[in-house]
């Protein structure tokens, strides 16, 4: 058994695809970060991500699967699950062992669980774009906070970039710490430190001076809408869990 040791990217774990073939590896097993174990026979590789290396097995993957094959591949790996970086790389090694296209062959167990995991990162994804609710900074950004179950930030870049195209907005991350920001041209990557504003009524100073009147007449259009004598709390329950809640303007 060898233990590849990676960064946790996506191009570093494509990275220890490729060392597993230059190295003809056939057992192994994959470690996140730094690694400490200091056993004497323990059989490790420290993968250092390479470009050359990862567009090699991305170019490779090009060949065998289709672009959406790529896309749930990358997919699977936002949804950050123990066992989803082992999943992948039996997938891929299925991929350029097989001379088929392997995407429907749900008969491989690697092939299946991928598209299981690919199915649930995918409905937090719409979720998301649906529960997004956004507030007005004093320097015109509208800024929503999120708390997904799955890293599913960079699968909403093109939604909201389209969507909300004549805005500058932020969507942040609270659980992962780190957030998109779109300037009205491009989107990038950001981390904000919420050190200096812990306490509500420096969080509130933040905040566009009409904001609050926004939210009340997104909470009364809200209340309006319902009909009582239709109510359903188990329906609603299913479309909208409580623990996405506390984002919701309409629900606080």
């Amino acid at each position: 058994m060898t233990t590849l040791v990676y960064d946790g990217t996506f191009d570093g774990l494509l990275t220890a695809v490729f060392e597993i073939y230059e190295r003809k590896l056939q057992h192994i097993k994959l470690f996140k970060g730094e690694w400490r174990n200091t056993a004497l026979f323990e059989d490790v590789v420290q993968v250092i991500s390479d470009t050359g290396k990862y567009d090699r097995v991305l170019n490779g993957l090009k060949k065998k699967v289709s672009s959406n094959g790529i896309q749930q591949l990358y997919a699977a790996y936002l949804a950050e699950t123990k066992t989803c970086d082992e999943i992948i790389v039996g997938y891929i090694r299925h991929a350029f062992d097989s001379p088929y296209n392997v995407e429907e062959d749900y008969g491989n167990r690697y092939v299946l669980r991928v598209s299981e995991i690919v199915h649930q990162v995918r409905r937090e994804r719409h979720r998301m774009e649906a529960f997004v609710r956004f507030q007005k900074l004093k320097d015109d950004i509208f800024y929503a906070a999120v708390e997904p179950d799955y890293n599913v930030l960079p699968l909403l870049i093109k939604h909201f970039k389209n969507r909300y195209a004549d805005q500058k907005w932020i969507i942040y991350d609270l659980k992962r710490k780190y957030g998109i920001y779109y300037d009205l041209h491009e989107v990038e990557y950001v981390e904000l430190d919420f050190s200096t504003a812990n306490d509500k009524g420096k969080q509130a100073s933040v905040y566009f001076e009409d904001e609050h009147l926004y939210q009340h007449l997104w909470k009364n259009y809200f209340n309006s809408s319902n009909i009582s004598s239709r109510k359903n709390t188990r329906l609603h329950l299913r479309h909208i869990p409580k623990r996405y809640w506390k984002h919701l303007t309409e629900k606080i």
